[in-house]
């Protein structure tokens, strides 16, 4: 084959520039980049809440009312909308809800479903955020598909620039170009963006190893900002024809940026779902279908419930969905007495919180009951809470490696025993535990944020704190022991090779890799770095009694470094 410098001599390239292959689509590029997940839609987001038939009605009728009409303002449309509540108050249910609606209905512009907790890497930062709301406006709406096309052919750096600028040419710059076709699309409809104070923050530096963490770091309020005025500019341009609903948490950077002082004119009024809309007939009628279900499932007779226990449990809500829906699972699963004794301890409930105006007493009582019922909390907590931070934040962030399988096998003493049963068994209404066929390939899902808010807050769980310490030294406890217990590989399953023998030399790495995924800890990266630049020639088991003693060497400074999840 003839090259193009052959027998060239006595020549000087100044510049020489590698084209990317012309046959990629840059539609493909951009579908590279989303997270997929994130969408109201996605498989991640099957099990995903969603408003009971019946139920919310009146505040899916007002945001969809103000989606296609608006405040019937005439001069200055406001397009941005927050929805707001504490946890527990059904927002993620009601944005999923109204998504599906305006789909069907033909006004669904695009979604972003945030999530911090069991939830892939995508919808957890502010990365993909961009790119995954022109995707869907692309796949939407033909005539910006094409203008967004070559937005991304003329600027093929853009997905390594800041918010602001992919703002700037993937989705305005495109919408103007649009305006200008003589038979312009008339474009419309919603983009709804949930869980927006979920987003974590992320870090551009190497900050561990310049051990000037605290100096450096960004905190997750700096990038929901940054979301929240990328979004308001793109709303004050007049080529920009939608409407953005934004939910999330009454946290202090969003009741600044939403305060009508700060900006009296910018933004629509703000929906409340604790304060604008009592949500107690929604919950009696959720309640109501539910304990049918229950009824006909063990063929209680009639009357069950007894009479008035529905209003009873409404006022207990105090408007939070989340405890009528872990009141229900309470009842249905994991526990050894039937549903009509338990139903009677949770009546007998008392607030374990001295102010009686607290609306989350009753949903504290019930966490407190339900965890207690384990034979062993303090440990069990000890487990859940382990479970949430090895998949979500750090230990094991390779998606595939955080299976129940996985996480069971680190975190248990004894492989004959099925601790996992012994200690979350009634612990099923927190904690989704896929059964033993499906572990190799299935996670440990926690069902709601609000356990750990309650977890977290020693003033809401009591004797049921554990500081955050205790959960890192169990953690390193457990890694120890099953470092040093020299398991077999073969033990440890993965998806695509389920049951499969993997061989023996994976075994130290498979360890490691446990610790050094996580980027941020300098010292789970030095065990890493430390074991595979001992030597090729050590043998795999000299690897790896390396492996333990450099951990048990690092353990303190791990434990420093690890004072807040």
């Amino acid at each position: 084959m003839t090259r193009i410098f052959d027998r060239a001599q006595d020549f000087r390239i100044d510049k020489f520039v590698v084209n990317e292959n012309p046959t990629i689509n840059p539609l493909e590029k951009l579908e590279a980049r989303i997270a997929a997940g994130a969408i109201h839609d996605s498989a991640e987001r099957c099990d995903a809440p969603k408003c009971h038939p019946e139920t919310r009605v009146a505040v899916q009728d007002d945001l969809y009312g103000w989606i296609v009409d608006g405040d019937r303002e005439s001069d200055q449309p406001k397009k941005i909308k927050w929805v707001t509540g504490p946890a527990g108050t059904g927002k993620t249910a009601v944005m999923g809800s109204l998504s599906g609606r305006c789909k069907t209905d033909g006004v669904l512009a695009a979604t972003f479903f945030f999530a911090s907790w069991s939830a892939s890497v995508g919808r957890r930062r502010k990365t993909a955020f961009i790119t995954t709301i022109a995707h869907q406006l692309a796949r939407y709406h033909p005539d910006l598909r094409e203008e967004i096309s070559k937005a991304i052919a003329a600027n093929s750096d853009i997905f390594d620039k800041n918010l602001h600028t992919q703002m700037e040419v993937l989705i305005l710059g495109p919408l103007q170009e649009i305006s200008r076709h003589p038979n312009r699309p008339g474009l419309r409809g919603a983009i709804i963006i949930d869980g927006l104070d979920e987003c974590e923050a992320e870090q551009y530096h190497d900050i561990t190893s310049t051990g000037l963490e605290g100096k450096f770091a960004r905190e997750n309020a700096q990038d929901q900002l940054e979301i929240l005025q990328v979004l308001q500019a793109a709303a004050s341009d007049p080529y920009f024809p939608f409407r953005i609903l934004i939910a999330s948490r009454p946290e202090r950077t969003f009741r600044e940026f939403f305060d009508t002082e700060n900006n009296p004119t910018a933004f629509a009024h703000k929906l409340d779902l604790n304060e604008d809309y009592n949500a107690n007939t929604d919950i009696a009628l959720f309640l109501e279908a539910q304990f049918n279900i229950l009824c006909r499932r063990y063929r209680f007779p009639s009357p069950w419930p007894p009479p008035g226990t529905i209003q009873t449990l409404v006022e207990k809500a105090s408007g939070q969905f989340i405890y009528a829906a872990t009141v229900i699972r309470f009842l249905d699963k994991g526990h050894r007495e039937s549903p009509k004794v338990l139903l009677e301890t949770i009546l007998k409930m008392e607030g374990t919180n001295i102010t009686t105006s607290n609306p989350l007493q009753q949903l504290d009582a019930l966490y407190s009951h339900i965890l207690e019922s384990s034979p062993d909390p303090p440990l069990s907590i000890r487990w859940i809470q382990t479970i949430s931070w090895c998949s979500t934040y750090a230990i094991i962030s390779v998606r595939e490696l955080s299976v129940a399988s996985n996480v069971t096998l680190l975190l248990q003493t004894d492989p004959e025993s099925n601790e996992v049963e012994h200690l979350l068994g009634n612990l099923h209404s927190l904690i989704q535990i896929p059964p033993p066929s499906d572990q190799v390939t299935t996670r440990y899902e926690i069902y709601h944020k609000s356990l750990f808010d309650f977890l977290i807050d020693p003033g809401r769980c009591g004797k049921l704190y554990v500081e955050w310490r205790d959960i890192m030294a169990f953690f390193w406890d457990r890694f120890i022991r099953a470092c040093a217990s020299w398991l077999p590989y073969d033990a440890i399953m993965l998806p695509g090779a389920a049951y499969s023998e993997v061989p023996t030399h994976a075994s130290a790495d498979w360890w490691a890799l446990l610790a050094i995924t996580h980027k941020a800890d300098r010292s789970l990266r030095d065990v890493f770095r430390k074991v595979h630049h001992s030597g090729r020639s050590n043998s795999q088991k000299e690897r790896f009694f390396s492996l333990v003693d450099t951990i048990k060497d690092t353990k303190e400074s791990a434990l420093e470094s690890q004072d807040s999840p």
